[in-house]
């Protein structure tokens, strides 16, 4: 090797180092503070100060697989009384996040929300088990109604799901939750 093309190899991996130093400090600055959503969605609004239960927005929490986000007609179903003309929202900041969500709405435009709580493709988690057992939310989601941004709380991985199976009395078995 020559020192001119070991000088380009060192320059390569130092290079490769710094973007997994910078993806490493940005995964767990999202994991800490939850990743940034493209509208700050208030839980706090929503659930502390207007008592919406986790289920109204997100219906298919006891019915299905996977709990869903809103589509942006069901936010739209009580944000085209409560908007930014509405007396009560006084807040700057959820002015701009609400003409955010008019915008998206008008504009006939999905909103790309970023997942927070994510199972590897092999796993089966079927929420709907979880809630007819009688399991609040809040036992793997925390105290989401209280958090200014959502960020993961538990780690959700298998040790944690089969200790918590075991302390329930709920089946282990492998063909459970791996497909």
């Amino acid at each position: 090797m020559t020192p001119r093309t070991l000088r380009i190899t060192i320059g390569a991996l130092v290079v490769v180092l710094g973007l997994l130093i910078i993806g490493a400090v940005t995964w767990v600055t999202q994991a800490a503070d939850g990743p940034k959503q493209p509208i700050e969605f208030m839980h706090t609004v929503h659930v502390e100060q207007n008592d919406i239960d986790c289920v109204f927005c997100h219906r298919n929490v006891e019915t299905g697989a996977e709990a869903t986000i809103p589509a942006i007609e069901q936010c739209m179903m009580c944000h085209q009384i409560v908007n930014n003309e509405n007396p009560k929202v006084t807040n700057p900041l959820h002015q701009a996040e609400i003409a955010k969500l008019v915008a998206h709405w008008e504009n006939k435009e999905p909103i790309d929300w970023v997942r927070v709580h994510v199972m590897p493709d092999h796993v089966r988690f079927v929420h709907a088990a979880h809630i007819k057992a009688g399991f609040d939310c809040a036992t793997c989601h925390g105290d989401v109604g209280s958090m200014e941004r959502v960020k993961q709380v538990r780690s959700l991985n298998m040790g944690d799901c089969v200790a918590c199976h075991r302390e329930n009395n709920a089946p282990t078995d492998c063909t459970i939750c791996h497909r």
